[in-house]
């Protein structure tokens, strides 16, 4: 049986969960009622962060699932995510519409990436 390590742990959720070599990330928000773009922005900086702490990084990332509260802000939203993913190495992706927590969250990001 692997252990299982938890990072930033709070009382209802961990921001990150490490187990079987693999990384998974809690979803990640940006700052409330800022643009898509700070907000992803924001988000991928997070994720960056965590990645690190973890023990990886983006280049590892296997799997990204992108929730926004309208489609309508999706090529905002591409145009920081696409500055920022490594080319060589894109994860498999999916991007929907959903409600999210508040009203002010227009982007929220979820990763599992692979350990270095």
């Amino acid at each position: 049986m692997s252990d299982i390590k938890r990072l930033e742990v709070g009382p209802r959720m961990s921001q990150a969960v490490i187990h079987g070599g693999l990384v998974y990330l809690a979803g990640q928000v940006g700052n409330p009622g800022d643009t898509v773009s700070n907000q992803t922005q924001t988000i991928l900086e997070r994720i960056d962060a965590l990645l690190e702490q973890a023990g990886s990084n983006k280049s590892r990332i296997l799997q990204t699932t992108i929730w926004m509260d309208d489609m309508k802000d999706f090529a905002e939203m591409n145009k920081v995510w696409d500055a920022w993913v490594d080319p060589a190495n894109p994860p498999a992706r999916a991007t929907g519409e959903a409600k999210l927590a508040a009203p002010e969250y227009k982007v929220e990001i979820i990763v599992i990436a692979a350990l270095a």
